[in-house]
């Protein structure tokens, strides 16, 4: 009989970019144990990060915030505007919420920070690739506390925003709050993927918004989905 041969999934392709060694060996040693990643470049500036990204055009981009050149906020605003489909992790020991807010505007679709659990690394790479907003739970504790101030999200609250929305796209946006992916969403709704991206695309143009970390805020704020406790 003859051999079957069975497609394995690619592994997600990472990029890397952090100044210090030593923390880049144990970021990447961290993200080879899980089998399905690979870690195809690094770098130790956000200039240098760009052009690998440019180069490979990896799914997802881990990026340190304090590096030299270029910090790790404007690579991925840069990331964002010349390699729209890599998603953007960001990783630093920082959790002020002026470093959120930058990240948050930047385009990034994650934050983490290096003291937390090395599981919320590779979790949130895995989000990032699946179109799904990933916050440390540290980090998302912050952001969520600050709404009501308005510090991280400028503007309308969020019931007036979401009075735009179609009953269909409200629905997604509750999911897209709750953390889920496209895919997770779509099944959910009885959706195709593509289906979803275009609500999703749609939410972020009528909410006037970038990414759906944001959108994530907004289903918060609008008490359409729990709150954490402060």
């Amino acid at each position: 009989m003859a051999d079957r041969h069975i497609d394995t999934p690619r592994a997600l392709q990472v990029l890397l970019a952090e100044d210090e060694p030593l923390i880049r060996a144990g970021v990447r040693a961290i993200l080879t144990a899980d089998p399905g990643i690979d870690v195809v470049a690094e770098a130790g500036d956000g200039q240098e990060a760009v052009e690998l990204a440019r180069r490979h055009r990896p799914d997802v981009a881990v990026l340190d915030i304090r590096m030299p050149r270029m910090d790790g906020l404007s690579a991925a605003a840069e990331l964002r505007r010349t390699v729209p489909e890599s998603a953007v992790v960001i990783l630093t020991t920082f959790g002020e919420d002026a470093y959120i807010s930058r990240a948050l505007d930047s385009g990034a679709t994650g934050f983490l920070l290096k003291t937390g659990d090395p599981r919320e690394l590779v979790a949130g790479v895995r989000a990032a690739a699946d179109g799904a907003a990933y916050l440390s739970p540290q980090v998302t504790k912050r952001v969520i506390t600050r709404i009501g101030r308005g510090r991280l999200l400028p503007g309308p609250g969020g019931g007036e925003r979401i009075a735009a929305l179609s009953a269909r796209e409200r629905e997604v946006l509750a999911l897209l709050g709750s953390g889920l992916s496209n895919a997770e969403i779509g099944r959910r709704l009885h959706l195709t993927e593509g289906t979803v991206k275009t609500h999703v695309s749609a939410i972020l143009g009528r909410l006037g918004i970038r990414n759906r970390v944001q959108a994530a805020l907004i289903a918060y704020e609008a008490g359409m989905v729990e709150r954490l406790a402060t």
